[in-house]
């Protein structure tokens, strides 16, 4: 049974519907905790219903980046983690965090990666006239949004869309793309090969 640690900084929705898959389908794994950056995080409270431990590690009480991901750290091999998935996790992690989950780290991104990393994406997507925008899982590398794709989904862009309808419906496909990535990866069929991951059946 494989250790699976998802952190997050809202509501986390993409964590909630993890939770619901490996439930659901039974998957090989457990989710072992949730960790949050803010004690108000509304995640934690769904998943202390689903008698999920969860943790709260507060960035704003660290002085530097390093401090709060060498205390977060700490926290999260508490969990003897084989996989760390960031679900809406508001942080720019440190070359050091990454490097100790390499390979173990998954984030999902709001764009069709290369395309549109960092913030704002479904405004960038609209302001480009894109004909289709998506979501990308990816594995967490120190470049911020540039480490090797483990899936994607793409949706139209419609007439009359703005950020927030082009965003609902690219969430809605996040909720599908995460959690079958993350069992991908769980299931063993996850490998990276010269920074490209392969798949196998």
């Amino acid at each position: 049974m494989k250790n699976i640690v998802v952190l997050i900084s809202g509501r986390g929705s993409n964590m909630e519907a993890i939770v619901r898959a490996a439930a659901a389908e039974q998957w090989p794994a457990r989710i072992a905790a949730v960790i949050a950056n803010k004690a108000d995080a509304k995640g934690l409270e769904f998943a202390a219903a689903h008698g999920i431990p969860t943790a709260v590690v507060a960035n704003k009480e660290y002085p530097t980046r390093e401090a709060f991901d060498a205390a977060l750290m700490e926290v999260i091999d508490g969990y003897q983690p084989d996989l760390v998935v960031l679900a809406g996790f508001m942080r720019i992690l440190t070359p050091g965090f990454v490097d100790h989950y390499a390979g173990r780290l998954l984030n999902i991104h709001p764009s069709l990666l290369p395309k549109f990393p960092g913030l704002h994406t479904h405004e960038q997507a609209l302001a480009a006239g894109e004909a289709e925008h998506g979501a990308t899982v990816h594995f967490v590398t120190a470049q911020l949004d540039h480490g090797p794709v483990l899936g994607q989904v793409a949706v139209p862009v419609l007439p009359g869309d703005d950020a927030d309808t082009l965003a609902a419906r690219v969430l809605q496909e996040e909720h599908k793309l995460y959690p079958r990535a993350v069992r991908q990866f769980i299931e063993g069929r996850v490998s990276i090969e010269d920074g490209i991951v392969r798949l196998t059946d």
